[in-house]
């Protein structure tokens, strides 16, 4: 279990910050410099270079995103040009790919971020320019909506397997559909029907908080008590002839059993982000009950949130499956910081990264709910993660290697990770979804140390949805 350090303050980091954002620089530059973009999309790194993987191009969005959020942080402005070209230049398939469930990760870590610093007078106004980046973010989220499984009492986008797979992972995808939404598209269908991108994107994270997610109760109320309620499963699979659940399983985790920690992440900060828009978006725009929806995902967010403390160890970096076959030759892991160097298991640092931000936005949702401490717990525990991750042995301090955080894994069961020779386990490297996460985690703190503008991906959408600044004034 996670050992909270409730006397951390965000200013604590602050150097650890600063020199994380030298080396992110440093690794970005050295990127575009050396990676030979005719191979695709840089997913993972062996022995330290970033190389591709075909399965899916769904990173591309992530690295030209980080230098847009490198330039965030720092004001370099050779940051956003590169990360403006790039966009401009190698973005567009990535809208109309009508073949994945990720445009949420491509394109609002691209299009999205251009127009945040946009509207938020951190680059110069040009209303055409604004005008593209608007356009690609509502043609991606309709692109995105149209991936539909009717299912009984709603639906979801379907992942790149078939109509019949729920991916948790797309609880963070579906920012798209309600960022389309949010700049007022009109998403239609056959015979010109008008189809809400809102309650599409609604029903989507309905759908995973049921089925995702699982409580220690009704179906699966043999959990409860061995792990404690808020595991989850990397895939659910529906019979698309009548709409009915049939069974979990997992593509990247060990079982439809066990939890594969970054799908957990996923759901932390996917469920967290969209009680944050919930909050501002008016009544009369939902088909159902505000507060339905709302404790539908509270629930969610914070099942997976206690799940992720209870079954990660105590420096906050959780192994790759929290069912993993040989963690129990670890011993009592859990009692001890995790081990990215054992001969068994390897940990996953961009869980730790994904998740640090979701256990940070449902602290401070809580407190601002009144919800004092409850939401300093998990304020608190998101710290800790992320002073974890900006040390010894995550944060990559070699020049030479191109990944900025290191002890990423991305495919286990398909032995897709790199073993060092003298490792009898992955070790080492860094995943391009890693990083950006580190970094948009990074930057979120940041803000709130400097008293900007609370960071979200829906701020700049609509001036009605805006936080506002001083966001950290209820930390």
């Amino acid at each position: 279990m996670i050992q909270i350090d409730y006397q951390l303050q965000p200013e604590n980091l602050s150097k650890k910050l600063s020199l994380f954002w030298e080396f992110s620089g440093e690794k970005i530059k050295n990127i575009d410099k050396n990676y030979d973009a005719a191979k695709g999309s840089p997913v993972f790194t062996v022995n330290g270079k970033y190389t591709t993987r075909g399965w899916t191009e769904w990173t591309r969005g992530f690295q030209f995103g980080s230098t847009i959020l490198q330039f965030d942080a720092t004001g370099e402005y050779w940051f956003l040009e590169n990360g403006r070209k790039n966009t401009l230049e190698k973005m567009a398939p990535h809208i109309s790919h009508i073949g994945v469930h990720d445009h949420g990760f491509n394109n609002l870590s691209t299009y999205g971020n251009l127009l945040r610093l946009m509207n938020e007078g951190k680059v110069p106004f040009n209303e055409w320019e604004r005008s593209f980046y608007e356009l690609s973010i509502k043609i991606s989220g309709a692109v995105q909506a149209s991936r539909w499984t009717k299912i009984k009492g709603g639906g979801f986008i379907y992942s790149f397997n078939g109509a019949h797979s729920l991916f948790v992972d797309t609880i963070r995808s579906v920012r798209i559909l309600m960022a389309s939404h949010l700049l007022g598209h009109i998403f239609q269908g056959e015979g010109d029907v008008k189809i809400s991108l809102l309650e599409r994107g609604l029903q989507h994270i309905a759908a995973t908080a049921k089925y995702s997610v699982f409580y220690g109760e009704g179906r699966d109320s043999y959990d409860h008590g061995v792990t404690g309620w808020g595991r989850t499963a990397h895939e659910s699979i529906f019979n698309v002839n009548d709409g009915n659940f049939r069974c979990p399983t997992s593509q990247q985790g060990y079982t439809g059993f066990s939890t594969w920690t970054r799908g957990l992440a996923w759901a932390m900060l996917g469920f967290a982000e969209e009680l944050e828009l919930l909050e501002k978006i008016p009544a009369n725009e939902l088909t159902g009950e505000k507060t339905e929806f709302e404790n539908m995902m509270l629930k969610a967010a914070r099942a997976t949130c206690d799940f992720y403390i209870t079954n990660t160890p105590v420096d906050g970096i959780p192994y790759w499956d929290t069912g993993a076959p040989n963690l129990h030759k670890l011993g009592n892991y859990l009692d001890i910081p995790a081990d990215p160097f054992n001969d068994w298991e390897p940990v996953d640092s961009s869980a730790a990264a994904i998740g640090a931000q979701g256990l940070l936005r449902l602290g401070k949702y809580l407190s601002e709910k009144g919800e004092t401490e409850t939401g300093k717990k998990y304020w608190q525990a998101g710290l800790t993660v992320l002073n974890t991750l900006l040390d010894y042995p995550y944060l990559s301090t070699n020049t030479n290697h191109q990944g900025l955080i290191l002890h990423s894994i991305y495919h286990r069961p398909n032995g897709w990770d790199f073993i060092p020779v003298e490792s009898k386990i992955p070790n080492g490297e860094s995943s391009m979804w890693g990083d950006y996460h580190a970094r948009e985690v990074a930057l979120y703190l940041e803000r709130i140390i400097k008293n900007e503008k609370y960071l979200t991906f829906f701020n700049s959408l609509s001036p009605a949805l805006s936080m506002g600044e001083g966001a950290n004034k209820n930390n």
